[in-house]
């Protein structure tokens, strides 16, 4: 184990990571919107199976289309199968997702013609196969349709449906215990009795931010900085979690006790403890019993930064998805100096406009890691790596989206 590893360091320890644990579970359809799919769905037929009207109008040989005197020998609803065939000079009047009669190829459409007792006349043409659906137009049979690791959406399910498929395999979501250390701070609705006490919102934030992207979360709440209830925490945590994610105690102070727990309390395996990043550089990441723990710094801008970065990637690899953080190019309307030799994270405002993404640092606050209120309204993350040039206006940065974060 190093101390301040690089940020890239640090993700390639978090993407080598090995999750055994993959199960799955079989859910009616609805009841797997936001789940993520544990098999590919294979088409077993095409669709559509036969050539089918895709309007309503007339079907006809499309060597009539220039005649203007064809005969309608009959009707077409959809449901039914029509046995008439259709030959030269005649039409069927047919319906939108009716199957095409024998022996046409063409549709033309009710506005294009003028009816005269039983014949129409075309007073507007259309080119040859118009308004027909192709067999297997949607998808053919044995293609893949959803792959694995897909989160399923509605779509998914449309899909599903269509191929008559009620129950599917998904990933079971991993488990995440939530909690917040510190003498100082209060949960939800204790009274402050002194001025140095601040109310917690991490662990909440958390919650929020991993249910909102498909953990499951235990609220831990709030515990003092005392080494035996930190203990006692996490250890309970480890039993019923896949993941435990502590805010703050990871720094240097005297009371920061949540390092002093994972290493020698839980003799966890710390695979690093420190990285060259800002926000949130006393991150550590350790192994227990199979279980990963993910100790935060206290400030709340920090701990959520860091949350989304390291957390949520686990979260991802859990369910075996296909989810990436949103990361995209951008266009920054101002100079921007890279003021520390470190990967830096800044809240920014993000629009897409013009065709391209473009942010600007309007209304956001300058200070320590504490100012969460930056990541309200439109918000995202530039992104600076630590051996990076100074930006300048107009030029294509990288940044991570906050709100596609959900």
């Amino acid at each position: 184990m190093r101390n301040f590893i690089s940020y890239d360091e640090s993700i390639n320890i978090l993407n080598n990571l090995n999750i055994s644990k993959i199960t799955t579970e079989k859910l009616f359809i609805t009841n797997a919107v936001g789940k993520v799919i544990a098999n590919d769905v294979i088409a077993n037929h095409n669709n559509p199976e036969f050539l089918t009207s895709a309007m309503d109008g007339y079907a006809i040989k499309f060597k009539d289309i220039k005649n203007e005197n064809i005969k309608i020998i009959g009707k077409n609803p959809a449901g039914s199968v029509v046995e008439t065939q259709i030959t030269m000079g005649t039409c069927i009047k047919t319906f939108t997702g009716s199957l095409m009669p024998k022996g046409s190829d063409t549709l033309v459409p009710i506005e294009n013609v003028e009816v005269t007792l039983n014949k129409i006349k075309i007073i507007k043409e259309v080119p040859f196969g118009f308004a027909v659906r192709n067999i297997g137009e949607d998808y053919k049979k044995d293609e893949v349709l959803i792959k694995k690791g897909t989160v399923i959406g509605f779509a998914e399910i449309g899909v599903l449906a269509s191929l008559n498929i009620s129950q599917i395999e998904v990933i079971i979501n991993p488990t995440i215990a939530i909690a917040s250390t510190g003498s100082e701070i209060l949960d939800l609705g204790e009274i402050q009795t002194n001025d140095s006490q601040i109310r917690s919102s991490n662990h909440l934030t958390l919650e929020a931010l991993f249910k909102s992207n498909g953990a499951n979360t235990i609220q831990m709440g709030v515990v003092k900085d005392d080494m035996d209830s930190i203990t006692k925490l996490i250890e309970t945590a480890l039993l019923t979690s896949d993941i435990v994610v502590t805010t703050g105690g990871v720094s240097v102070g005297d009371y920061d006790f949540v390092q002093d727990v994972i290493k020698d309390k839980l003799k966890a395996e710390v695979l690093f403890h420190g990285v060259n990043l800002k926000p949130g550089m006393h991150i550590l990441l350790a192994l227990k019993d199979n279980k990963i723990i993910v100790a935060l710094p206290g400030f709340a801008y920090s701990s959520t930064v860091c949350a989304m970065l390291y957390v949520l990637p686990l979260i991802y690899k859990f369910r075996n998805s296909n989810e990436k953080l949103p990361l995209v190019k951008a266009r920054i309307n101002q100079d921007f100096s890279r003021f520390q030799a470190k990967t830096i994270f800044t809240a920014c405002n993000v629009e897409y406009k013009n065709g391209e993404y473009q942010i600007n640092f309007d209304g956001k606050k300058s200070g320590t890691s504490a100012i969460l209120t930056n990541m309200l309204e439109s918000p995202a993350l530039l992104i600076q790596k630590e051996n990076s040039e100074n930006i300048k206006a107009g030029d294509l940065v990288d940044i991570l989206l906050l709100n596609n974060l959900k």
